[in-house]
């Protein structure tokens, strides 16, 4: 059996997943990376996810073998979802991320689906490098609330079918480092990693996008719950956010986004006390 690692993640071109793709490669694995095109309105991060493994590949060719990035088409899927996040559904909700309102983004069976074929290709890596090969997935503590897809529970459960349904599983294994942290305890992992692979922080976190209402040339919004709770990340790390922000009004500098995530933690903030 190879002692190579090897890793198929999950890659949504967000902070968690590309910050997991850092922690992949200072790790040492050997990564494939997959991205899903199912008809949500923020495309823009598959774009992300292009310009960062093209980045971390030109950067790191000397060190590491590429990784190796597939976006899957899901095509018509979107049109038969009922969900915020997908072309024809409702307004993406604003306010902090905890909030009630904010289920209106959850994309039925979402992780059920991209689990099913980041599976296959895993057990596919396995079985033809005849090694080991971990399912790498960005989702975290914050997640728990409003995605039931992304808790423990859901994973233990859907991985067992797997295992059931398949000859030679056993050589794959679920990898959710972040599962028991916040937003904030995987960009310190990212800034720590940044620092391993001896790349640039800001030129990384640039090439991520965590809107879910980006603006058509690709800049990030600050309003949304998803913006809040990165923002919210940064503003506890003690860096200023590298993406562009902007409004109605057109381009923000870092402080105005920060300063109105502020304001929304310390209304938040106020209301559970």
């Amino acid at each position: 059996m190879s002692n190579k690692k090897f890793a198929v993640l999950s890659l949504s071109g967000g902070m968690d997943s590309s910050t997991l793709l850092l922690h992949l490669l200072a790790n040492d694995y050997r990564v494939v990376a997959l991205s899903f095109d199912y008809g949500q309105k923020h495309k823009v991060e598959l774009e992300k996810a292009t310009e960062l493994v093209k980045y971390l590949n030109s950067n790191m060719m000397w060190k590491l073998p590429a990784v190796k990035h597939q976006i899957i088409k899901i095509d018509g899927l979107g049109q038969l979802l009922n969900s915020s996040l997908v072309v024809g559904g409702s307004d993406v909700p604003e306010g902090h991320y905890a909030e009630e309102n904010m289920k209106a983004t959850v994309v039925p069976n979402r992780n059920k689906i991209f689990s099913s074929i980041i599976q296959s290709v895993a057990l596919s890596v396995a079985t033809q490098y005849k090694t080991e090969c971990v399912i790498a997935m960005g989702i975290h503590a914050g997640d728990h609330a409003i995605y039931p897809d992304c808790r423990q529970e859901f994973r233990d459960i859907d991985f067992e079918a797997f295992k059931i349904g398949n000859w030679d599983s056993e050589f794959v294994n679920h990898y959710t480092p972040y599962l028991h942290t916040d937003k904030f305890g995987i960009l310190q992992d990212g800034e720590k990693c940044c620092t391993q692979l001896d790349i640039d922080f800001n030129e990384v976190y640039k090439r991520t996008n965590t809107s879910y209402k980006p603006y058509p040339n690709g800049n990030s919004d600050y309003k949304s719950a998803a913006s809040v709770e990165r923002i919210e990340a940064f503003i506890k790390l003690g860096r200023p956010d590298p993406v562009q922000y902007e409004d109605e009004t057109g381009e923000v500098d870092w402080e105005v986004a920060r300063d109105h995530v502020v304001k929304i933690l310390e209304k938040y903030q106020s209301l559970q006390n």
